[in-house]
């Protein structure tokens, strides 16, 4: 049964993700322009991928610590490559009270330049390195343009902060996290992503390199999911962090900063939603399982819900019950509007044949015996994912297109947006140009696809030095 209440996706993809967005009650708007009320059921998405991420950090030997939330100016000049990177978002606190502060503060829009003045303080030799730090805050970007989950003034994440004895460990510290994004995109949030590098003119404020996982909305645009960067001991230098090595000598320690935010919520919604509202991965889901029952007034009914609920909880699975007075069919549009992985009914026809009926939220009804009810949960949960990462996976490779000149991705792109993996010479202008003419943009140059022999640049037809995914982006 179609939602009414949300715009069809392929009438007005923008309408419908804010339709869901505030129908499935994940945020709501506020007199502050540009920021979010991120609601109890948002809310609770993302403490789900903050418990899960928060425990991968952790088994890689990551430690949380969180860092002020002002900066004074001073220190975000010190770094001038970032500073110039950041300056056009930046907000100011220029008063305390009713008082001109002597010098003004910036409202963090990300915190390399705190931790590197923590570290001044704390290193000294090289058995005090690697540091490897991560916090959970929110942050500020003055965003022009703003849209729930996907670009707001305020918004939550992480970010990993590390400092290495040498470059070697903190390039393969850049990767490493790199691929613990990719691992919980794919194995998590069932979102397939592609892994690579940013071009120099896309690569962070400050980086010697940044690599991204990039994936791929149902509507064909990019969303770049999650950053890893490699600082080399430029910051080390301009903040002056030294360290005894171990020949007895002052060495520059070499740094490394990681980060995913709540734009992962936004992602989900975009990848696996549908004309009905949200479809969520079992992994992250607030309710993972909801029973409803049919004819609860009916004797014996309630009692084999409440009896098959605890039973799916104590097997650590996340149920919820609805004996509200809300009809049935109104409760199968409520919970799939939010994206409820599996619901299970249970009326009194069932109890006389010891069934219920198990309803996946990505299509199929099964009548299924109340007998090992934990396990058939369980494989209604795998499926769900399964059916999600397939459907993301094959979006993306029928909206993948390979192209060696700009007027073959004009053409691909009258069959709808996409990816375009083509060649590129390595030239700035080149990148630009390949824009004003298509509008898609550089997004990465992938780990695993090299140029041939005799590949030419998809815009000035010059030598090629790598393969690159073009696309329209979020």
């Amino acid at each position: 049964m179609k939602n009414n209440a949300i715009t069809a996706m392929d009438t007005d993809f923008a309408k419908w993700f804010t339709d869901v967005c505030m129908k499935a009650e994940l945020v709501s708007y506020t007199s502050v322009k540009g920021c979010m009320v991120i609601r109890p059921y948002g809310y609770a998405l993302w403490e789900n991928i903050q418990r899960i991420m928060d425990g991968m950090f952790k088994a890689t030997g990551h430690e949380n610590v969180c860092m002020p939330m002002f900066i004074p100016e001073s220190l975000l000049q010190k770094e001038k490559d970032h500073v110039n990177g950041f300056a056009p978002e930046v907000a100011w606190v220029t008063h305390g009270g009713s008082e001109k502060l002597e010098e003004r503060l910036c409202v963090r829009p990300t915190s390399e330049t705190l931790f590197c003045d923590h570290y001044k303080n704390i290193i000294e030799s090289y058995r005090d390195l690697p540091k490897l730090y991560n916090q959970w805050v929110s942050v500020v970007r003055w965003e022009k343009t703003t849209r729930p989950f996907l670009r707001s003034r305020e918004f939550l994440w992480q970010e990993g902060h590390t400092i290495h004895e040498t470059a070697a460990e903190a390039e393969a510290e850049t990767r490493k996290m790199l691929d613990v994004y990719a691992e919980f995109a794919e194995k998590t949030l069932a979102i397939p992503v592609i892994k690579g590098q940013k071009t120099e003119s896309d690569k962070f404020a400050g980086a010697v390199s940044t690599y991204a996982i990039e994936a791929l909305m149902h509507d064909g645009k990019a969303l770049q999911a999650g950053t890893s960067h490699y600082f080399g001991d430029g910051f080390a230098k301009a903040f002056e962090i030294q360290f005894t090595g171990r020949d007895n000598k002052l060495a520059y320690p070499h740094q490394t900063s990681w980060g995913v935010s709540t734009r992962l919520i936004g992602g989900i919604i975009m990848t696996h939603g549908d004309d009905n509202g949200l479809v969520l991965p079992p992994a992250i889901a607030p309710i993972q399982v909801v029973i409803i029952p049919i004819q609860q007034q009916k004797e014996g009914v309630l009692d084999k819900a409440n009896e098959v609920a605890a039973k799916l909880k104590a097997a650590g699975i996340r149920v919820k019950i609805d004996d509200s007075d809300n009809s049935p069919g109104w409760k199968f549009a409520e919970y799939e509007m939010k994206g409820v992985p599996v619901r299970i009914e249970i009326g009194p026809r069932d109890l006389a044949e010891n069934k219920c009926v198990i309803a996946l939220r990505t299509g199929g009804k099964t009548p299924e015996s109340l007998d090992g009810i934990e396990e058939t949960a369980k494989t209604a949960l795998d499926s769900v994912y399964n059916a999600l990462y397939k459907k993301a996976l094959a979006n993306r490779e029928n909206r993948t297109h390979t192209a060696k000149t700009t007027d073959e991705i004009l053409k691909a792109l009258e069959g709808g947006d996409g990816l375009f993996l083509a060649p590129w010479c390595g030239e700035e202008a080149c990148e630009d140009g390949v824009t004003e003419k298509t509008g898609v943009r550089s997004r990465c140059i992938p780990f695993d696809k090299e140029i041939s022999d005799g590949d030419k640049c998809v815009c000035c037809g010059k030598p090629a030095k790598h393969m690159v995914y073009w696309a329209k982006a979020y």
